[in-house]
């Protein structure tokens, strides 16, 4: 599209996550091609990645400092100031594009492999029958601990972009360790959650085949519209996988888009009393206000409540990850 469209003297700047050289070695030799025009001649290139945390109201765009750059010098300051006219936080001007794209991608990178640390912790202390989150507040109080916690790791930044950085390394001949090895747990946390819950249905006697079981929230993260790449929708499936008749609520996600996507039926609220397990998955705010009550008579009389992200207190609970 840009190559059909691009005159002399412009400038196209790109804002998408990719790894690095991906913007000069892939998508400038594209636009040359169909446009016949030269870059650093007759257009020119910037990149700055865009930083943006969905639902957050008071990390907004033109609060969070900027990472700009471009294909020379002067096409670099034009891009920087062009950005901090806007960003009432400022800017950061790279040294080189390849330098910007390698930031964004290991923003995502680096917080990936940290949840997967936590995630992994979370499966030790649940076989040493010690609550994840006690351990977590307990080091805490360290001034230079992580604040991360476990779950899922799904949308479309932080569960992909790690892939573009370990196909750009493998292409040269490194294979990363540490990078796959996050990938791998993190990837594999819905089927945890699905075993752990399963066990504790079986150690109440309740049977799993032909079960109910409520998910409550199938958006990537809370309070946010959301659905791409969520992960909740691989315990929905693992459950499926189980013969369990599987129902979803969530006051954020649009019931047609989620039919679209995943074929599933999404309500806003849900029946009660008729559940064997309720699952809460996302922590939208709706939920945390219906409280421990209200969540509690979604459930048959014997049920079993599994807050995965730390809704709820302690002990109303009967399991968490």
């Amino acid at each position: 599209m840009l190559g059909r469209v691009i005159k002399k003297d412009d400038v196209i700047i790109y804002e998408s996550t990719v790894y690095p050289g991906a913007t000069e070695d892939e998508c400038i030799p594209v636009v040359e091609r169909l446009s016949g025009l030269s870059l650093n001649e007759d257009f020119f290139a910037g990149y700055s990645p865009e930083r943006i945390n969905p639902g957050d109201k008071s990390h907004r765009v033109e609060d969070i400092l900027k990472v700009t750059s471009g294909s020379d010098q002067a096409t670099a300051d034009f891009v920087d100031a062009l950005y901090y006219s806007v960003i009432r936080a400022g800017t950061f001007k790279a040294s080189s594009i390849k330098v910007a794209e390698a930031a964004k991608v290991i923003e995502n990178t680096q917080r990936d492999v940290n949840i997967a640390l936590i995630n992994e912790l979370s499966m030790i202390f649940n076989k040493l029958d010690i609550d994840t989150l006690e351990v977590l507040e307990a080091a805490g109080t360290k001034w230079n601990f992580l604040p991360f916690r476990p779950g899922l790791v799904g949308g479309h930044c932080i569960g992909v972009d790690p892939y573009y950085l370990t196909h750009k390394s493998e292409s040269v001949g490194y294979r990363p360790e540490m990078i796959l090895a996050g990938r791998r747990i993190n990837d594999g946390m819905g089927s945890y959650v699905v075993s752990q819950l399963i066990k504790k249905m079986i150690n109440q006697k309740i049977e799993v085949s032909g079960s109910r079981v409520l998910v409550m929230g199938l958006t990537f993260k809370e309070n946010c519209p959301d659905i791409r790449n969520t992960k909740v929708i691989d315990i929905v499936d693992e459950l499926k996988a189980h013969e369990v008749d599987v129902d979803i609520i969530d006051p954020w996600c649009d019931p047609l888009e989620a039919a679209n996507e995943y074929g599933l039926v999404v309500s806003k609220a849900a029946e009660e009393g008729v559940y064997d397990a309720v699952l809460v998955a996302v922590a939208h705010d709706e939920f945390k206000e219906m409280g421990i009550k209200a969540i509690r008579k979604l459930g048959r009389p014997k049920h079993i409540l599994y807050d995965l992200k730390y809704v709820l207190p302690k002990d109303d609970v009967d399991t968490r990850l």
